[in-house]
């Protein structure tokens, strides 16, 4: 029998709106999602928040958008956190949970250095960009909006990003961190809520520029007085939230919206399961390398005699006849 806690933490994403407000939003828990990102790899504690962070934020954005096959998420810097890299897949059919993986590129050597001085994770990542890529197929030309890193946390980078590229305001609520509960194990969890006002048809800036780092646009560059009033009032309601509401096992996201919210409208639709996937295969590794010759497929072939691939990922390992590779295969591979 499973008990009130587990069904507290069961790794979904729960959309609302708040009708009085025209504000949308999602409210996130992931455990056994984010254990299996981050158990395959040994990441560092500064890099596995910065990962845990990143899962969040794309399980949050990710059910967002109509999505017919992927999202991505990438932060790329000049720190010792080189890339912070994400994928969400949307549900393949109704009722089936969407997918999520993450991986991270750091330099050991550079982050033994700071993280003694106690640094805080985001400051690992220096300076450099946020991405939001959209693959809707291979019938489809891909999106990607970039903006400058800014405002100290992934989430305030993403809040501007919605800002900047498509002058929606958005806000985020985040917690993650490991936790043990009683009888259990050590173990990742993470929550959040986010806010976004739902878009208009023609944006409202006020004048040039904006107020945020840089001249990037806010929330109050683009909303009009009326609807300004109604954001600051969600805002402020959000900001009541503490850690253990986001993340503990206590307060169902339900209950928590309504405690939130519960002047404000508040309509909860279905619930979106998550799960840990990934989309690598034999034959996407062989695809990837149908571009090299045969003189390029040597250079990578080991003292074994084989060519062998891992994903970041999932840490899957594949072993190749060089044969079988590049567009001067002179063999078919044994699983063709």
């Amino acid at each position: 029998m499973t008990d009130a806690t587990t069904l507290l933490w069961d790794d979904t994403v729960l959309p609302f709106q708040l009708d009085t407000s025209d504000i949308r939003g999602r409210i996130a828990r992931l455990d056994g999602v984010l254990e299996d990102v981050l158990r395959q790899h040994d990441y560092p504690p500064a890099i596995e928040a910065l990962v845990a962070e990143m899962a969040l934020l794309t399980a949050l954005i990710g059910q967002t958008i109509k999505l017919r096959w992927k999202l991505s998420l990438q932060v790329r810097g000049d720190g010792p956190a080189r890339l912070l890299a994400t994928d969400y897949y949307g549900p393949t059919d109704d009722g089936q949970p969407a997918r999520i993986r993450a991986w991270a590129s750091f330099d050991p050597d550079r982050l033994d250095e700071m993280t003694l001085a106690n640094t805080n994770p985001f400051e690992l990542v220096g300076s450099g960009y946020f991405a939001i890529l959209i693959d809707q197929g291979p019938d489809m030309a891909p999106y990607q909006g970039i903006t400058p890193l800014a405002g100290g946390s992934l989430s305030t980078c993403a809040q501007t990003y919605f800002a900047q590229s498509e002058q929606i305001p958005t806000r985020f609520a985040l917690a993650y961190g490991r936790s043990t509960l009683p009888g259990q194990e050590e173990q990742w969890r993470a929550g959040g809520v986010m806010l976004q006002h739902m878009p208009k048809a023609s944006p409202f800036a006020k004048g040039e520029g904006g107020s945020g780092d840089g001249g990037l646009l806010t929330a109050s560059d683009i909303l009009d007085d009326d609807a300004e009033e109604h954001w600051n009032r969600a805002n402020i309601l959000l900001d009541t939230t503490d850690e253990m509401e986001l993340i503990g096992p206590t307060l169902s996201p339900a209950d928590l919206l309504v405690r939130l919210f519960h002047e404000e409208g508040p309509r909860v639709f279905e619930s979106q399961p998550i799960r840990f996937g990934c989309s690598c295969s034999a034959d996407k590794v062989r695809q990837s390398l149908s571009i090299y010759s045969a003189k390029d497929i040597a250079h990578m072939t080991t003292e074994k005699g084989t060519v062998t691939a891992d994903c970041q990922f999932c840490s899957a390992h594949y072993v190749f006849d060089p044969q079988t590779l590049g567009f001067e295969a002179t063999k078919e591979p044994d699983d063709a």
